[in-house]
Parts: C-alpha cells; sequence; structure tokens
C-alpha cells in the first residue's frame, strides 16, 4: 500500500473521484458546491444608499461675501420618500434686489427666520449618515463647510455626489444643450419644477437623480463605491490620448492644446510643464470643459521659458492674441473697465472699456462694473460733479436748452446745464476730481468718513456699512491704478530674484511690460549675464498721453502683465539691480491706506463683506 506526501507550501492532490460524491476532509465542514459573487458584493449596493439631496439659497456667489437664506432637502432610500427639511434663514443683512428677483425671498420674509446658528444643527442631525448629493455641489457643500467653520463645528465626513458631474458623463449633447438643473429636469421630466426656491429645487434634483442612476447601470454602477469613482475616472477619450504628453519636457513653460486643424484650444503655464500636461490624461482632472477639450485635442505644443514669470506673461499674451475657446480667464483683457473724467467743457464721470489719448483723466483698471461704480459714487460723495449723461457744449448752457435734473433741485449739483455755474466755476470742482484721481486721494477719505461717523452716530449701520463699501472700491481701484502707473512710467527696471538651484531669475522691464527674462546659474558672476539680457531685451515704447504704453499695450495685457510683474518683485528676496527713471507712487495717494481699509474688513463679519 502506498501513500502521498504532501509537500510543505504546494498545492495538496485532489482527493480521489467517488461515484458517492466528494470525499470528506476530517475537520473540515462539509462545503456546498461553489457559488458566483455578485456585483453587490463588491460594494454597498445603491438600493441601500440613503441619499439626503440639498440645495441653498443664498445672498450671492461667495461664501466668504455671502449667506444663506434657505436650506432645502430631501431624504431618499431605494426610491422611496423619507423625509424632507426646509426653511428659509436670517442672513443678518439685507438681500440684495437681484437676488430676490431671482429667488423671490425678500429681506421681509427672513426678518422672523432663524439664523444659521440654529439651523444648522438640525440639518446635520437630518443628513447624519447619508451621502450628501447636489446639483452643482461644490456651491451647496461650501457654503455648508463655511457655516461649520463660522460656528466652530467639525464638518461632517459626508460622501458627497454631484449630479452635474454624472450628467457630463451620461448625457450627450445631442439630448441636452446643458447640464443646468431646469434643463435636465425637463428631460426627465420631474414631478417638480426647480424656480430657484431650496425644496423645489432639491425635490427636482431627487428626480434627475434617480434618472441618471438608471443610466448608469449601463456602466456597470451599481454600487456606492463605483458611483463616486464613476465621474472622476479618466474617459476613455483621456487614456487614449496620453501619448500626446511623452516627448513634454520638465520646464517652466506655455502649453497650447491644439485641435486636427491646428486651432488653439487650450493656453495654460506651470512650472513643469511634464507633470502639468500629464494631469490632463488621468483620473486628476475632472473639470469637464478640460475633459471635453482632450478629446478634441490632437498634438500638445510647448514654450520652454527661462522663468516662471515668463512663463506666465508668455501665457496672458497667447490667450489674448487667440482666445482659445476652452479658456475663461484674461480671454479680453483689452475690455477692462475705467472710471474716465471726459474731457468736455463740464467734464463728467463715465465708466468705460477703453482707455484713450483723448485728454481725459482715467482711473483704473478696475475689477469689475460694481467696483467701478462705487468708486464713481465715492468720488461724487466728496465733489459736486454733475451726474447727467447729456452732452453739455458751452452753446447749449448759452442758449438755455440743458435739461434741470432732481440733484440740482436738492442742492447737490450745481446745476451748470442751466447756467447756475459757468465754466471757470465748474472748473474748479473738475480740477478738484483730476487731484483726486492722479493722486491726492485725501478729500474723498475725508467725505466719506465724515458721512460714515455720521450715519454710525444715528444708528443707521447698513448705510455706514454702504458708505464703508464706497470707500473701499475707491481706494483699492486707486491703489492698484497708481501702483501700476508708477510701474508703467519707467523706463527700464531691471530685477533678480534668487532661483531655487541657488542662482537668480532675471527681468528687464520696460515700461511695465516684461522684456526678457533670464537666469543666472549658481556661483556664477551676475553682471555679464544682466548685460546680455538688457542687450537683448525688447523694445517697447513709452504710452502716449495719460494711456501708458504697457496698461493698454499690446494684446489689451498691460495691466495684468504688470501685475504678474509686481507680484514677482514682491517676493522674498528680490533685488533691484538697475531703475532707470523715478520709480514713486503719490506723496496723497490710495496705496498708503489700502492697508487701512483691509485692516478695517478683518474685523468685518465674512457674511456682511
Amino acid at each position: 500500500m502506498t501513500s502521498a506526501h504532501h509537500v510543505p507550501g504546494s498545492v495538496p492532490p485532489p482527493p480521489e473521484a467517488s461515484s458517492q460524491g466528494p470525499r470528506a476532509v476530517p475537520g473540515v465542514p462539509p462545503q456546498g458546491p461553489p457559488v458566483q459573487g455578485t456585483l453587490d458584493d463588491l460594494g454597498t449596493p445603491l438600493a441601500e444608499v440613503t441619499f439626503v439631496v440639498v440645495d441653498l439659497e443664498t445672498t450671492g456667489g461667495s461664501p466668504a461675501e455671502s449667506a444663506i437664506t434657505e436650506i432645502g432637502a430631501v431624504k431618499v432610500r431605494g426610491g422611496e420618500h423619507l423625509g424632507d427639511f426646509g426653511t428659509l434663514v436670517d442672513p443678518g443683512g439685507p438681500i440684495p434686489p437681484f437676488i430676490t428677483a431671482l429667488t423671490g425671498i425678500t429681506t421681509q420674509m427672513v426678518v422672523a427666520a432663524p439664523r444659521i446658528e440654529r439651523v444648522l444643527p438640525a440639518f446635520l442631525e437630518f443628513a447624519r449618515g447619508s451621502v450628501l448629493v447636489a446639483h452643482n455641489a461644490p456651491f451647496d457643500i461650501g457654503f455648508l463647510k463655511a457655516a461649520c467653520a463660522k460656528l466652530e463645528y467639525a464638518w461632517p465626513s459626508f460622501p458627497v455626489v454631484d449630479t452635474v458631474d454624472l450628467a457630463r458623463r451620461v448625457m450627450t449633447r445631442d439630448e441636452v444643450p446643458n447640464h443646468k438643473l431646469a434643463t435636465l429636469a425637463r428631460y426627465f421630466r420631474t414631478a417638480t419644477e426647480p424656480c430657484h426656491r431650496a425644496l423645489a429645487d432639491a425635490k427636482a434634483t431627487v428626480d434627475v437623480l434617480h434618472g441618471l442612476i438608471e443610466r448608469l447601470g449601463s456602466f456597470g454602477v451599481t454600487s456606492l463605491e463605483e458611483l463616486k469613482g464613476f465621474a472622476k475616472a479618466p474617459t476613455p477619450e483621456q487614456r487614449r490620448k496620453r501619448h500626446l504628453a511623452e516627448n513634454v519636457p520638465s520646464a517652466p513653460g506655455v502649453y497650447l492644446f491644439e485641435d486636427a486643424d491646428g486651432e488653439i484650444l487650450y493656453v495654460g503655464k506651470s512650472t513643469d510643464l511634464r507633470t502639468r500636461v500629464r494631469s490632463y490624461f488621468t483620473g486628476s482632472e475632472t473639470r469637464w470643459r478640460a475633459r471635453e477639450m482632450v478629446g478634441l485635442a490632437e498634438r500638445v505644443r510647448t514654450i520652454v521659458c527661462a522663468t516662471g514669470l515668463e512663463a506666465e506673461v508668455r501665457e496672458l499674451r497667447l490667450i489674448a492674441e487667440h482666445k482659445p475657446r476652452y479658456n475663461r480667464r484674461s480671454k479680453f483683457p483689452e475690455r477692462a473697465i475705467w472710471l474716465k473724467l471726459t474731457a468736455e467743457p463740464f467734464p463728467r464721470l463715465s465708466i468705460v472699456r477703453e482707455c484713450r489719448d483723448d485728454g481725459a483723466v482715467y482711473l483704473g483698471p478696475l475689477s469689475s462694473s460694481r467696483q467701478a461704480e462705487e468708486a464713481k459714487a465715492a468720488v461724487h460723495e466728496a465733489i459736486p460733479l454733475r451726474q447727467c449723461t447729456q452732452r453739455l457744449s458751452l452753446r447749449l448752457v448759452e442758449q438755455g436748452k440743458g435739461r434741470v435734473c432732481a440733484l440740482a433741485e436738492i442742492g447737490r449739483c450745481g446745476a451748470p446745464c442751466v447756467g447756475h455755474e459757468d465754466q471757470d466755476e465748474y472748473a474748479e470742482h473738475a480740477d478738484a476730481a483730476r487731484a483726486v484721481m492722479q493722486g491726492d486721494v485725501r478729500p474723498v477719505v475725508a467725505a466719506a468718513r465724515l458721512r460714515i461717523a455720521r450715519l454710525a452716530a444715528e444708528y443707521r449701520y447698513e448705510e455706514a456699512a454702504a458708505q464703508r463699501d464706497r470707500l473701499a472700491a475707491f481706494v483699492r481701484a486707486a491703489a492698484r491704478g497708481q501702483r501700476l502707473a508708477a510701474l508703467a512710467r519707467l523706463p527700464q527696471v531691471v530685477a533678480a530674484r534668487p532661483a531655487f538651484d541657488g542662482g537668480w531669475e532675471l527681468s528687464v522691464v520696460r515700461y511695465g511690460r516684461l522684456a526678457a527674462a533670464g537666469t543666472v546659474p549658481p556661483r556664477a558672476a551676475p553682471r555679464p549675464y544682466v548685460d546680455a539680457l538688457i542687450a537683448t531685451a525688447e523694445t517697447v515704447l513709452p504710452g502716449a498721453g495719460g494711456a501708458p504704453g504697457a496698461m493698454t499695450g499690446a494684446g489689451g495685457t498691460g495691466a495684468e502683465e504688470m501685475e504678474c510683474v509686481l507680484r514677482w518683485m514682491d517676493g522674498p528676496g528680490v533685488r533691484l539691480v538697475e531703475v532707470e527713471g523715478e520709480w514713486t507712487c503719490p506723496a496723497h495717494g490710495a496705496e498708503s491706506l489700502r492697508g487701512w481699509i483691509d485692516n478695517a474688513y478683518a474685523a468685518v463679519d465674512p457674511s456682511e463683506r
């Protein structure tokens, strides 16, 4: 009789076949026939997941500057409705008119509503243990996280699902033109129509979520884990085009995505081109516009730059020149906003989008139309310039054909339109406004502070805050304009900044425009490199009149380019090698007040800024 020996670590021989079935192994319970695992074994089935679909209404778009006015949420599991949560929230201040027009929520409606301090704990309890769902989740979740941080609550580790991301993956352009909630609600025929009210929009999002989950089945998504990873996984197009990043160098520079016809789709910059370009073909790139762009791209072209500053400036110039369809930032820098004191017999303030050499005085560029309106109002509070839009010629005034406005009737305007002020008298106001816009901001600051103090003494705090915002807008705009104008006046500045490898980064700036960039190797004598860079730098001509060339220069990128240069010069260890001309800001300019304004806002509650 022979016996088989099992070698440790090897696979034991199978039991001998028997007509009486498998042979039992001593000490091991009998096992049934093998069963194939199901997809449900891979994670939590979607039918067992509790979703809380949430929607917020707010006073604005930024959690740092706005507050929640309404929270609506619906809890569902397996298609079953489990509960609703809905309440108005007192934001602690007035609701802007455009928000009221959009949502129908008025200041009177929220006066008696609970504050977020009472609402947030109740909502967190309602949503505990669930998966949060929102349409454009970064917006709603951002406000909720900001509220938790303000109230010193730890943000629960909610899994988050964004129905916008899901819709972008499973809906085609032939089915829906965009992925807005109203569009998807019409497509899925939701029982509730979204109307910019929190609970109604949350109910509509529930139906959209269910419609999207039905479609996810065809992609093999049946569990929560697969759902969370589905929207973030690289698309087939991203995987297929990874070869486009193969020959990209590891150096600072600019990259350009181009389609088959050579059209530039997108321009970007990076201190490491290879790492940045490769990220477009992985799951780390979650922006749907970037994914769509990768699907159209057929090649990636790179421009290696000497320094990060050169890459940043080249990116601005290329975007302004080609206006790629997938770039949102800086596509139209020539459309900057300016506050203009017109050149006419009776000058007035006007908000324009072009800075010309027409004898007028310009303040700017300003960051937005709202900032321009606030700055304009601050000047009007201090100087009685006419605010009417009619063009007043001397002949029109002499003939008495001007129209008297309401401001003249209440003494806020000298009424030059009907001859109550002659040209010489009105010129004093125009000269004062010109001095304020060109350097001495003290009259505007003094008038604003006087009004703020008076309103605060009368307990009219909302009006005082409005005056504060006007003053802040003016000071920031004036400081920016004066700082840029000072750089734009300099024929040449040569600066050096320490590099990471122990050498130096060099920049030659002429009239605010980056004319050359280079580097000095470690332990090398810098002067020969500086001289060579100056000799090969671009020739830049000064601007004409009151519009410095760099402010409105080639491609219209002047102001943004100068801000890049100034940020670079503000870096640690920067040395000024050469300065041609006088680099100064006005003695009584706005730059000295910018820190004062920032400190005043630092003590303000973020929801009231």
